[in-house]
């Protein structure tokens, strides 16, 4: 299948692109990653809202734009590509299974418009390490712990998932942030004794989960694309032996290979995400081939550029070590790449 963007999402794409580059360089991007405790900076989360790119797949009667799982895979590309902090995937996945449930316009025009953060509490935490991560909803309340929770020391609101139940809580909450390895990535672990609202069925999760997966792919094509530029600029300017380092076979064939890893996660998010916005039934098979494939390539090519820089790769003061955690945290959320394989295999029927 050829696949090519139409007029508007190619627009789309070049606005965000300069809009990003202009008001989240990366040397801002660090200070927020570094020195902000909440992961995010308030008012640059309400310039990006007042752009417009909260309400992306928002309903015109949320106050959205209506648009779908290409335009927002374009977004997530430059978003990664900036290596942009926040909480953005997250807020627009839980506004997407708001939109689900239905019945949620005025929280949902205040998620896109910036005044309320909401993510969503899984049932299944990525990394378990023997605690139990169960909830139970009786009597309108809902109690339980839940780990690895996105941005929960700082959201509004939480969408929780309980083995058959989703339920919106509202703060407080006792969150206690949980270490990790990146900065642009809040996770904390949160503890309910708390009333609740029964908004539908866990069965919501399937198709925003595949959303998820669209999503993470799209970021994880930015991070590799901009790492291998990165790594393109340094091996033509670096020097050895009186020629460019980028002169030598044994660095081209890397490269190559950065490329094609590159130009295929590329096919594969692009594909996932026209399954998803058409609702083609290869939809459950592409989003997890997309997502299992996504995750293994840019952790390929984020290392390789490391490597490719030499001793200067691995010194904080290079850029590229904030696109390889961010890679590593992508490949573990919004499903591993085992769990998408599993779900691959489901999906094509094995």
């Amino acid at each position: 299948m050829k696949f090519e963007l139409s007029e508007d999402q190619a627009l789309l794409r070049q606005s965000t692109r300069d809009f990003l580059s202009s008001e989240w360089p990366l040397e801002r991007a660090r200070k927020v990653m570094e020195h902000e405790p909440r992961g995010y900076e308030p008012a640059d989360w309400q310039r990006f809202a007042e752009m417009g790119y909260l309400g992306l797949i928002l309903p015109p009667n949320a106050g959205g734009q209506g648009l779908g799982a290409i335009e927002l895979a374009i977004v997530l590309e430059e978003v990664g590509r900036a290596c942009m902090p926040g909480p953005y995937l997250d807020v627009v996945l839980a506004a997407a299974v708001l939109v689900a449930a239905g019945g949620h316009d005025a929280l949902l025009k205040d998620i896109g418009a910036g005044k309320k953060l909401v993510t969503v509490a899984r049932e299944d935490a990525p990394f378990r390490s023997g605690k139990a991560t169960a909830t139970r909803f009786e009597g309108g309340r809902v109690g339980g712990t839940k780990y690895f929770v996105p941005f929960a020391a700082q959201v509004d609101a939480l969408i929780v998932a309980t083995p058959d139940q989703l339920c919106l809580v509202q703060k407080p909450f006792a969150a206690i942030e949980m270490p990790t390895i990146d900065p642009a990535q809040r996770f904390a672990e949160v503890k309910l004794d708390n009333p609740a609202t029964a908004i539908g069925s866990t069965s919501l999760l399937a198709a925003i989960d595949r959303l998820a997966a669209v999503g993470a792919s799209a970021m994880l094509l930015g991070l590799m694309s901009r790492a291998l530029e990165m790594t393109l600029e340094y091996t033509q300017t670096r020097q050895t032996f009186k020629r460019p380092i980028g002169s030598f076979q044994a660095l081209q064939h890397r490269l190559a290979d950065m490329l094609l890893k590159t130009e295929s996660t590329r096919s594969a998010v692009y594909r996932a995400a026209w399954c998803h916005a058409t609702g083609d039934s290869d939809a459950p098979l592409a989003c997890a081939a997309a997502k299992a494939y996504a995750g293994d390539a840019a952790r390929l090519v984020c290392g390789e550029a490391i490597q490719m820089h030499g001793g200067i790769g691995f010194t904080w003061e290079l850029d590229l070590h904030f696109y390889f955690k961010r890679a590593k945290t992508l490949e573990q959320f919004y499903g591993s790449t085992e769990v998408q394989l599993e779900q691959a295999l489901t999906a094509a029927g094995f």
